[in-house]
């Protein structure tokens, strides 16, 4: 095929760029950032788009954080573009302390007495719930039983803690990167707006003395 790789990166450089992306995360951020000042609609529009991206980094959906951040975009009437890209606020080096602060608020709101030693098994749990699942399933096709208990445990001991513990540290989050961007936003668009506005007077006075030029000849 003519658009094919020719040097078919192996599985293992692969998983390193989803965890270290060429460049960064300093250099992802910064282009998103980019990417979010360029957005065509007012800054408070993008701020609320910005608000339900950062907010769903602090749900335990993982999988389905595009979905449910375009889905609150359009209930806040929020730039639904904005709120996709504000989900990349959640990577592979925030989703541990984002975890750990959603179980540790959801234990205490919950009355729950747990080691925080735990939540280094964060992402196991979640592989080993995923893996569950996905067997589970495939045994409603074959002959194999089912067994939901491994499931139960996780649900109760660590989705639905994470589900509630979210709530409130992803809204100040959220409500922080809010407040932080509509005046950041708003002087990027002014400045860029003042730019293009140089260039086509720039442009106008330029075609003015052309057209001077000319008709004196």
């Amino acid at each position: 095929m003519v658009f094919k790789r020719r040097d078919r990166q192996p599985i293992w450089k692969r998983m390193l760029r989803a965890l270290w992306p060429k460049g960064g995360w300093g250099r992802a951020a910064r282009y998103v950032q980019h990417r979010l000042h360029r957005l065509p609609d007012p800054p408070e529009r993008i701020a609320r788009g910005i608000f339900a991206g950062v907010f769903t980094t602090f749900t335990p959906f993982y999988g389905l954080h595009f979905v449910i951040a375009g889905l609150l975009a359009l209930v806040l009437r929020g730039n639904v573009l904005a709120a996709l890209l504000a989900t990349f606020f959640g990577n592979p080096l925030t989703y541990l302390p984002i975890g750990m602060v959603s179980l540790q608020t959801g234990y205490w709101l919950l009355g729950v007495d747990r080691d925080p030693e735990t939540h280094h098994g964060l992402a196991r749990a979640f592989s080993q719930a995923g893996h569950d699942l996905w067997e589970n399933i495939a045994a409603l096709f074959t002959r194999a039983e089912a067994d939901w208990t491994g499931l139960s445990i996780f649900y109760q001991e660590v989705f639905y803690p994470y589900l509630v513990g979210g709530i409130l540290p992803g809204i100040i989050t959220a409500l922080v990167c809010y407040y932080l961007s509509v005046p950041l936003i708003r002087a990027y668009q002014n400045r860029r707006r003042g730019i293009l506005k140089a260039k086509f007077a720039a442009l106008k006075a330029k075609k003015k003395q052309a057209d001077g030029g000319s008709a004196a000849d």
